[in-house]
């Protein structure tokens, strides 16, 4: 694990100072960059750092104002931005000496990859965009109660909150017969604290993004996952995806959930390792 001490980036597009982003690898071999989704750190990955190591040399990373990625003010964490969080994966290829990286990026994670690919071509190997969307118009909503769970209560508890948003993102059968699990992972999240400012910058951007138009520029090789019971981003979402992109292949999870990297992780890791390999 390391600490990467970032150099001031005030002169790149105005983007706010970071004092220090949190980043750890595992592993050897070819580098793949872990993006992780709405809200994550690095502790997301954790079904996948140790499978993965075996075969690449996995690097997952905690974005600006989560988990041990510290920002000083209130006001940096509201000039948040898409560009923000691609140029923090670039600092970590450039700290790295990494020149080329495969990108897997998940939820709102594989909206930072997919701006990654457009932006940064020449240093992306391939791609995956996993249970992800590429905004705008074309993206398929889902039910309004998903939607309202995002929306912070405040006669709720932090806790409560955050098990408000992470039950339907798994399947109902998963909460019910693997409660220990949920329960980890929401206890993962409460001890990697995302300040409110943070959590209202990355909702704004998620809202904001759209890619759709500029798809047919990512030429990168791209496998596109999805689970056919995602209730967060439905599955169309990835079909449009696959679709759009000039070389993109989908794999669709059955039974898989929006955290289908933790519920569905054996078929996840196997999928991903194909493809790159």
């Amino acid at each position: 694990m390391k600490v990467f001490f970032h150099p001031d980036l005030s002169k790149l597009s105005e983007l706010p100072k970071l004092m220090k982003l949190f980043y750890e690898t595992h592993g050897t071999g070819k580098p793949l960059i872990l993006i992780p989704g709405f809200a994550s750190g690095a502790w997301t990955w954790f079904r996948q750092t140790a499978e993965l190591a075996k075969d690449f040399r996995v690097i997952a990373f905690d974005p600006r104002g989560i988990g041990k990625s510290k920002i000083e003010t209130a006001d940096e964490a509201a000039n948040l931005t898409i560009d923000t969080f691609v140029t923090d994966v670039v600092r970590i290829l450039d700290e790295l000496k990494i020149e080329k990286a495969n990108i897997l990026g998940a939820s709102f994670g594989g909206f930072v990859a997919q701006e990654f690919a457009l932006k940064f071509p020449a240093r992306l190997s391939k791609l995956i965009l996993a249970c992800t969307s590429a905004g705008g118009a074309g993206h398929v909503k889902p039910d309004i109660k998903i939607l309202r769970s995002f929306s912070p209560d405040p006669v709720l508890s932090a806790g409560e909150r955050i098990r408000k948003l992470i039950y339907p993102a798994f399947s109902d059968d998963f909460n019910a017969e693997n409660a220990d699990e949920v329960e980890k992972v929401c206890r993962l999240r409460e001890s990697n604290a995302v300040a409110d400012a943070v959590y209202y910058a990355q909702l704004q951007t998620a809202f904001s993004f759209d890619s759709e138009a500029r798809l047919a520029e990512i030429e990168n090789e791209t496998l596109v996952v999805g689970g056919d019971k995602d209730r967060v981003v439905p599955l169309q979402n990835s079909v449009n995806l696959a679709e759009k992109l000039p070389n993109a292949g989908l794999k669709v999870i059955e039974n898989g959930s929006h955290m289908l990297f933790i519920e569905n992780a054996s078929e996840f890791n196997r999928a991903v390792r194909e493809f790159l390999k």
